[in-house]
């Protein structure tokens, strides 16, 4: 299980500690995305290395492949992948929902075709749950719906209403005492809908709380009003979750709002398509001014590419298709995540949030 301390306020942006048994984890706090038990072209060991203190599997993709009970076999996610540090599931709504059509949503569950073979599938909060308890992640997810952007108000309001029932049968079939369970706030847009999912869903009793439901379409505007009308409701001593996001900007924009804990594929999907974090902005390496430039992504980096290897290198490695391209900038971007939420945790002990996210936000921004 987990247990959430907060040690300091900034305003509203929150310094805390995530206490497990595996140890202790600062927030906030970045989690890589490991769909299918791995961080695309990064071993274990290397995740380790980058710190990361939480890394998120998805339990659609694993109850596909290889399949929860291969994965019990073991011991669990850990053991699979040999990873010490914690694991979250995510319960595989989203994608499940990104591949049913509305006629196939009821209350029981949600009919739907794999994305593997076309088999025809259906998943219920019972069987998520199942799935999640057998993989033996740290943290399992609830399984909700997920609803396009932009939705109904009617139909907003009577998902909303069955993401709560199917909360609640999530959390009466969690079996593994081991195992925190996290609940969802929906909503979409709607102000009162999202206050009502919250109060709601901590009603139920869960061990942190999810924002979800962002970042599939709105505009930043729109994403940070649907944060602000959800942590008004959320406890103080549990970990703020906010699914889905990953691009700097909006990781201190939640962070000023409040949230402890992200995951996202952008890092290592940007790195895979030439794209590099930096302080002033996000560069793309193919670029043809990079072909003879022999300095590292950032200098001021000490991660292990920007130690040892040059934009030029980079760009031939992309110009040229190796995939050994995609791996070194993945370790540059989540390590530039990482030090972004050190610099941010520091930032909030120190009383000085505000003046360092203004200035990240000035830098970032205005050469981007």
């Amino acid at each position: 299980m987990i247990e959430y301390q907060l040690i300091k306020q900034d305003k509203e942006a929150r310094l805390g500690e995530i206490k497990t048994k595996r140890g202790v984890f600062k927030t906030p706090l970045f989690m890589p995305v490991g769909t299918l038990a791995n961080v695309k072209g990064l071993t274990s060991a290397e995740l380790v290395s980058l710190e990361s203190g939480i890394i998120l599997a998805n339990a659609y993709h694993l109850w596909l492949r290889p399949g929860e009970e291969i994965i019990a076999k073991i011991g669990g996610l850990h053991q699979f992948m040999s990873f010490p540090n914690l694991i979250l599931t995510d319960s595989g709504g989203f994608q499940v929902f990104s591949l049913a059509k509305p006629k196939d949503i009821n209350e029981e569950g949600v009919a739907f075709k794999s994305h593997l073979d076309g088999q025809k599938l259906f998943l219920t909060p019972e069987k998520s749950i199942a799935i999640q308890n057998k993989l033996n992640s740290d943290i399992a997810m609830v399984f909700d719906e997920c609803p396009p952007f932009p939705s109904t108000y009617d139909y907003m309001q009577q998902s909303v209403e069955r993401t709560l029932r199917w909360a609640q049968r999530c959390k009466e079939s969690h079996q593994n005492k081991k195992q925190a369970l996290f609940g969802i706030i929906q909503g979409g847009e709607y102000a009162d809908l999202r206050k009502h999912s919250a109060i709601e869903t901590v009603k139920i009793g869960f061990d942190g709380y999810a924002i979800g439901g962002v970042s599939v379409g709105e505009d930043k505007k729109t994403m940070y009003q649907m944060i602000d009308d959800s942590v008004l409701y959320m406890p103080k001593d549990k970990v703020r979750y906010l699914m889905g996001v990953g691009d700097p900007v909006d990781l201190i924009e939640a962070v000023k709002r409040g949230i402890d804990i992200f995951d996202c594929v952008l890092p290592t999907r940007l790195a895979r398509h030439a794209n590099a974090f930096t302080k002033q902005g996000r560069i793309n390496l193919k670029n043809a001014q990079y072909q003879a430039d022999f300095t590292p992504i950032a200098k001021d980096c000490n991660c292990d590419t920007c130690q040892n290897y040059s934009k030029a290198y980079l760009r031939h490695l992309f110009m040229a298709k190796e995939t050994l391209a995609g791996r070194l900038v993945s370790i540059h971007n989540l390590y530039f995540l990482k030090k972004l939420m050190d610099n941010i945790q520091e930032a909030i002990a120190e009383d000085r949030f505000t003046q360092f996210a203004d200035d990240f936000l000035d830098n970032y921004q205005n050469n981007n």
